[in-house]
């Protein structure tokens, strides 16, 4: 594409290039991740199951014309949890993208907390399956608790373990393995969905994404828990690799600074 948008990195792990800024609430103790009330759950399930289904759908279809690549990976565990881990490359469609794939399971998904800071939005954005990470040790305890209790209702969990939003990034960016002691600790399958770019229309102009599930992945039991959180890390991370190079056209070019050391 000409005059593509060039956008000049230093960290792969730690820079942020979503244009939406919000100031993060602070996830602490008394942040309620379950809520008991008949009223707000009902409203959960009726804008996450029913009202949100055909805008998700459609937005994905008119604005990326996408599709999907071996989703029936995923129906043959229509009744039990797992985790499937994504890369992050949509500001806003990447909160759907996996939700629509796996549909009509309710997914959730473990988001940073700007995502659930937004004044009363902030709440329809816990409905749609926010899980926030937690500011404490305090809240660690909910957190935890609250993806135990989803995993074992048979819900899907999305992951994205690249952290950061890079607008329509062709590639994997390296992540860490902390994310992947979930599904070590609960001891359930694992699944990968690789968004890709595709040019498409006339002169090839046009974006479309494509993508790729694979997986189960399961927990290497004959290694430590920490060595299988590291194995069950790298085996996602290359498949995620792999599947990347099937991307053909690059809306925004990255390139990486080099820092040089001064005398």
């Amino acid at each position: 594409m000409n005059n593509k948008k060039v956008i000049y990195y230093k960290d792969e792990l730690n820079e942020e290039f979503s244009k939406v800024k919000i100031t993060p609430k602070k996830i602490d103790e008394n942040y309620k991740y379950i809520h008991k009330n008949v009223i707000w759950n009902a409203c959960a399930f009726l804008l996450q199951n029913i009202i949100s289904v055909p805008i998700k759908y459609l937005y994905a279809k008119i604005k990326f014309k996408k599709k999907y690549i071996e989703k029936e990976k995923i129906k043959k565990y229509k009744k039990k949890g797992y985790f499937i881990y994504g890369n992050h490359t949509q500001s806003f469609a990447d909160t759907f993208l996996i939700s629509n794939a796996v549909y009509p399971k309710i997914n959730y998904l473990i988001v940073n907390p700007e995502n659930v800071s937004m004044k009363f939005l902030g709440n329809i954005v816990q409905m749609l399956g926010a899980i926030p990470i937690p500011d404490n040790k305090e809240a660690m305890k909910n957190f935890l608790e609250t993806i135990e209790k989803r995993i074992k209702s048979g819900k899907s969990i999305t992951i994205f373990p690249e952290a950061h939003i890079w607008p329509y990034y062709t590639k994997i960016r390296p992540f860490k393995s902390v994310s992947f002691k979930y599904p070590v600790k609960l001891k359930t399958p694992s699944f990968c969905m690789t968004n890709t770019y595709k040019s498409y229309g006339k002169d090839n102009k046009k974006v479309k994404i494509v993508s790729y599930i694979d997986g189960p992945f399961f927990p290497d039991k004959d290694l430590t828990p920490k060595e299988q959180q590291e194995n069950l890390r790298n085996k996602i991370y290359n498949c995620m690799v792999e599947r990347s190079k099937n991307s053909n056209i690059e809306v925004i070019k990255y390139e990486k600074v080099e820092l040089k050391c001064s005398n």
